[in-house]
């Protein structure tokens, strides 16, 4: 198992992590996490897992207090949340059926955002709406990040999340009257493993498209939906991450045995230039140094990451 994250960092220090539980094929190495950008909360709608669509109304605080806004989206009139606990339950009784999906749609050819929040004070992690606690989210990720999350249901008071708290193609459920700021974006990432390439679209327009390894035959990279929770840089472009990495709240179930080096997966860029293109990896997707980079700098976190064979 790696060693706990270390106690939350000074301000002068919270863009500094160690990197522990990613799937590399080397030791971690010391990162530094680089700010989220996220637009204007607004009323949206997003595409549910199951490919049905749901709408979820986020409002955000007044001021975001996730740096970095590339998106440049409007931002609804604010709305304070009640913050306790107290009130999630009477929002939403246990098991209750869920609410209809929403019929409404993007107008044709406008691509729909997607729904993120930035947890901004630590909130219970339940395993369905009103259901038993099974965790809590820490307004900062293990790496020192923002914790942004993308929303991908919702039940009454209730937001379902990709969240890398929970296994492979599992949703975890917070209450919408948690200390939130709600945000959208019009990027996602798309991962084909047949093709070994990546492509990243911002309201629809492709953006950036790269080549990169995938998993080899014994340790295949997980498919599903996952979600950006970091974007990491190295300071070390020779590490086996070279310079820089999107973590993804995904998992890598098939580990090598005696493996050590956790089961995190990421998109990253490597220091085996000549892997790309191949089924090489513990899992992770390796990119060619200027696209990471690229991505790095403009995808935020909370992004859509829909890795497919």
């Amino acid at each position: 198992m790696p060693p706990s994250p270390p106690h939350p960092p000074a301000p002068n220090d919270r863009r500094r992590a160690a990197g522990r539980t990613l799937v590399l094929a080397a030791a971690a190495v010391t990162t530094a996490a680089l700010a989220a950008g996220c637009g204007g909360g607004e009323p949206a709608v997003v595409g549910a897992l199951d490919g049905q669509t749901v709408t979820v109304t986020l409002a955000p605080s007044p001021t975001s207090t996730v740096p970095a806004a590339p998106q440049e989206l409007p931002a609804a009139p604010a709305d304070e949340r009640s913050q306790t606990e107290a009130g999630d339950a009477a929002g939403e009784r246990a098991g209750a059926p869920a609410q209809p999906a929403s019929t409404t749609t993007a107008p044709r050819g406008r691509p729909v955002p997607q729904p993120t929040v930035h947890v901004t004070r630590a909130t219970a992690l339940r395993s369905r709406p009103g259901g038993p606690v099974i965790g809590r989210i820490a307004p900062r990720t293990e790496f020192g990040s923002p914790t942004v999350v993308a929303v991908v249901r919702q039940r009454g008071p209730w937001l379902g999340i990709l969240t890398s708290a929970l296994p492979n193609g599992r949703i975890g459920w917070i209450s919408a009257r948690a200390r939130l700021e709600g945000h959208r974006t019009g990027w996602e990432i798309a991962v084909s493993l047949r093709r070994r390439q990546v492509v990243a679209r911002r309201d629809g327009r492709v953006v950036s498209r790269f080549p990169v390894a995938i998993g080899g035959p014994s340790t295949p990279t997980p498919q599903g939906r996952f979600a950006v929770t970091d974007k990491l840089t190295t300071g070390d472009p020779s590490s086996p991450y070279g310079c820089c990495i999107l973590a993804l709240t995904g998992h890598q179930t098939k580990t090598p045995q005696g493996w050590g080096g956790g089961d995190r997966i990421a998109i990253h860029a490597t220091n085996l230039p000549q892997t790309i293109g191949t089924e090489a990896s513990v899992g992770c997707l390796r990119a060619p140094t200027e696209a990471i980079r690229r991505l790095v700098d403009l995808v935020p976190l909370g992004t859509i990451v829909t890795v497919r064979a």
